[in-house]
């Protein structure tokens, strides 16, 4: 008998998390939507995580990878190479998956067929008010300006690794991640898909929730990665670097230099000072509305400060590493 071949591969690299890819799995238990498998490709040093998914394997289809140290490229294009689907969707570990988030997918490639596509991420009810504050600072019209997953999102929509789908022909045509871009190369990929002829659309409605990093330190270190990354994708992709990207860094500088105007000129002071009171506290109550918390609402005005100069000092080193000191292959990220 002819194996029949599920339309969605999903495919979630992972590195010792353990609790994460348990509930990443028991959200699919839920799916409405069942012509779907699940492909783990897992590079947890000394020991496999497949016992996690031991539960799930009578529920759901899933094929497991294990290396380890693979690294997260290298564990995606190992899970693409092992997919049986006509779509491989990726998704981080740190992901929980809405009931009717295939169904989603489906319904809307079944309109408007491309072969690159992504939705937003979300903070889920449970997560901790941190992960709100910073789910907040990613997704918030006043720290990324809304290109990430936004319905009035402007310009070509590059999907990122959390929530990515791509067809199987429009991956093996590029021949996948590229394993020496380190860091922003799911970006890379996007933009390789793109440039080959395919077409790339946002599904609004295909949200996951991201549980991204657990506290501000690891935040802010993860935000560099990205910023740093930014000058590697503009040494590759030179047409990719647009205004928005500059922000960070302005701020940055905004930030750390306009206290020094006390010493200079007391009312630029006074003016710097009030700036970002006001820019505070507009993410106060912007966050605090939409999370129906004011401690998350605080919580997210740290975050969005750790987000903006995380990135302009990354975006900063980057360029001088890459620009000033020669060094064409950047920081090692």
């Amino acid at each position: 008998m002819t194996e029949i071949s599920p339309t969605y591969s999903l495919i979630v690299p992972t590195f010792g998390r353990p609790d994460e890819v348990y509930e990443f799995l028991e959200s699919l238990t839920h799916s409405t939507f069942k012509d779907f498998e699940v492909i783990i490709a897992d590079g947890t040093p000394y020991k496999s995580l497949e016992e996690i998914a031991q539960p799930f394997y009578q529920l759901i289809p899933i094929t497991f990878i294990y290396e380890e140290f693979l690294p997260v490229s290298d564990a995606r294009n190992r899970g693409a190479s092992e997919a049986k689907g006509n779509y491989f969707i990726f998704l981080d570990s740190d992901c929980i998956i809405p009931p009717d988030y295939l169904e989603k997918v489906d319904a809307f490639l079944k309109k408007h067929p491309v072969d690159l596509f992504g939705g937003p991420d979300d903070a889920h009810e449970s997560f901790t008010p941190v992960q709100k504050a910073i789910s907040y600072s990613m997704t918030s019209l006043f720290t990324t300006g809304g290109i990430r997953g936004n319905k009035k999102h402007v310009g070509v929509f590059h999907p990122r690794g959390f929530n990515m789908g791509i067809s199987r022909k429009a991956f093996e045509q590029v021949q996948g991640y590229d394993t020496n871009f380190r860091c922003g190369e799911d970006i890379d990929l996007s933009i390789r898909i793109i440039q080959a002829g395919f077409k790339s659309a946002l599904i609004p409605d295909a949200r996951v929730y991201h549980k991204r990093r657990t506290d501000f330190h690891k935040f802010f270190k993860q935000v560099f990665r990205f910023g740093a990354a930014r000058i590697n994708l503009f040494v590759r992709h030179k047409s990719e670097l647009k205004i928005t990207h500059l922000f960070p860094l302005v701020f940055m500088l905004y930030v750390l230099l306009g206290g020094f105007t006390l010493f200079i000129q007391p009312l630029i002071f006074i003016f710097w000072f009030v700036s970002l009171f006001i820019y505070s506290l507009l993410i106060f109550i912007d966050s605090s509305i939409k999370n129906k918390d004011a401690w998350v609402g605080a919580l997210s005005v740290r975050a969005a400060f750790t987000q903006l100069i995380g990135y302009g000092w990354g975006f900063f080193r980057n360029a001088l590493e890459v620009f000033i000191l020669g060094n064409k292959k950047g920081l090692k990220l």
